[in-house]
């Protein structure tokens, strides 16, 4: 996890909300991803998470039971659905998303997934206290985005 909140640093200095995921299968990292939602141009897919599982080479996939997400943010809908949907057998969360994150949904899967087979096991919240405060200024910095909170026009009538 700590080499999630360098990574997740690293983002923030660039200008980004400071999130950083990396996949590990075994004892290596195999892959790592930062937020780069908002630079160089704004792309609301770039997670951290999805930067990450790009970069996996692919073959490795067949073992992707095996593999473990570490991310300083419990993952979003989207990072959670594509991390289910390619098998990852593990997520590793820093800080609990209040407002987004995906454990709302996890006793709400398809029925195919009713025996828990392909459900990757949900670990966090670890490393709180440094991953709260990174979830803190995403938040905040997700308010200037284009189309973020803070630029939702409010329904005229």
């Amino acid at each position: 996890m700590r080499r999630a909140i360098r990574i997740a640093l690293e983002s923030e200095r660039a200008g980004n909300p400071p999130v950083g995921a990396l996949i590990v299968l075994g004892d290596s990292v195999i892959a790592e991803g930062a937020s780069s939602i908002a630079v160089p141009i704004y792309d609301p897919a770039r997670h951290a998470e999805i930067e990450a599982l790009r970069r996996v080479p692919v073959e490795l996939w067949c073992q992707s039971r095996e593999m473990t997400c570490y991310t300083t943010l419990e993952p979003c809908l989207m990072c959670f659905g594509t991390l289910l949907l390619h098998g990852v057998g593990r997520v590793v969360f820093g800080a609990t998303d209040r407002e987004g994150g995906s454990h709302a949904v996890l006793d709400h899967l398809p029925t195919y997934y009713a025996d828990g087979v392909g459900v990757p096991a949900w670990i966090g919240p670890i490393m709180s206290d440094e991953c709260d405060e990174l979830y803190e200024r995403v938040k905040a910095q997700f308010d200037r985005l284009p189309c973020g909170r803070g630029y939702q026009q409010k329904p005229t009538r």
